[in-house]
């Protein structure tokens, strides 16, 4: 016990322990130290012993850093979303840095004026999860400050696209159903203009033409990737008419409303209707019938952006890893009986 009370350990105080400068001290801490091995390891004891935290903060203002990254989502409550902002938060921990969240809400507009807000925070760089703003825009923010955006594809200076293969895991998702002897699959796609949906539905079309079967557009609606939007997709489907025993549904959380307008109906899944969803969210696995669906890595996800963007920030060259999209099966999709 040193008598110290509670009172903060200072820079000072590690640099006489260890019997060093302070600006020794600091120049280690950053980095930027060029010292023999003895000095430095007698540092390193000493902010152990001492258990000395620096300011974080303060060492970010000295190098004209606000060691924040701006992070647009679209819905912070969205499960998916939510994973993959703990990966992005976990990630820039581990360099002292923090990340303000941020939705865009599927709006141009709104994630515009997310961008200027952050901008206007001086942060030092900002993580787009796919999002809505055009490509031109994007490229124009890059030359300002770092950039990392998923589900784009986006090549430029200060930039990093993130881009799984949504529409092979259309196809695999698709193609599941079809080996399963179903012929008549309705597909539940997510907005028309947003990237990752249009490649799943590429996917589904895909399958189906090498399948030797025809693609029907009533068999195709659009929901917004909310639950409610997939039961009524699927009473818009009922209501044509049209007769389907399959349903690929292009995220979770619709495939959630789905089964849920099927259970109304006294359609039963998969015995009557099978369903796969997208995501492989956790409660997915405690659906009723649990969901078979394309599993997604979110968390890794985020992860992987967070660490694209601190390679940005230090100038150090950035490496994508490939991001695996695996149909996981269970209880929802069975086997055609019948003709």
């Amino acid at each position: 016990m040193d008598g110290r009370g509670s009172s903060p350990v200072t820079l000072e105080e590690v640099a006489r322990r260890a019997g060093v400068s302070p600006s020794t001290v600091s120049r280690i801490l950053n980095g930027t130290a060029r010292v023999r091995e003895s000095k430095r390891q007698a540092v390193e004891r000493a902010i152990a012993d001492l258990d000395y935290r620096p300011n974080v903060m303060a060492q970010g203002l000295a190098r004209g850093s606000s060691m924040s990254v701006g992070v647009i989502t679209q819905d912070i409550a969205s499960p998916f979303f939510n994973e993959s902002l703990k990966g992005i938060e976990d990630s820039l921990a581990k360099a002292g840095y923090a990340p303000l969240f941020v939705s865009g809400h599927w709006k141009k507009e709104k994630e515009t004026e997310c961008m200027s807000l952050l901008a206007a925070r001086r942060v030092d760089g900002v993580i787009v999860l796919t999002g809505m703003i055009d490509d031109a825009a994007l490229l124009s923010y890059a030359a300002r400050l770092p950039l990392v955006i998923t589900g784009r594809n986006l090549q430029g200076t200060n930039v990093v696209s993130i881009q799984a293969n949504n529409e092979q895991a259309g196809y695999d998702a698709t193609r599941h159903l079809l080996d399963l002897g179903h012929t008549r699959i309705a597909h539940i796609s997510g907005p028309e203009v947003n990237v990752d949906a249009q490649d799943r539905l590429a996917g589904y079309r895909r399958a189906l033409t090498e399948a030797g079967l025809p693609v029907e557009e009533r068999l195709i609606t659009y929901g917004d990737f909310h639950e409610t939007s997939g039961l009524l997709a699927v009473n818009q489907l009922l209501e044509s008419r049209l007769n389907f025993t399959a349903l690929f549904v292009a995220n979770d959380q619709m495939a959630y409303g789905a089964r849920l307008a099927l259970y109304r109906k006294g359609i039963r899944v998969p015995e009557d209707v099978s369903i796969i969803g997208f995501d492989d969210l956790p409660s997915s696995l405690y659906t009723t019938p649990p969901l078979t669906t394309v599993r997604q890595p979110a968390y890794d996800l985020g992860k992987i952006a967070g660490d694209a963007m601190l390679g940005l920030i230090q100038g150090e060259p950035v490496s994508i890893p490939h991001i695996p999209l695996q149909v996981i099966v269970r209880e929802s999709t069975l086997r055609r009986r019948g003709p």
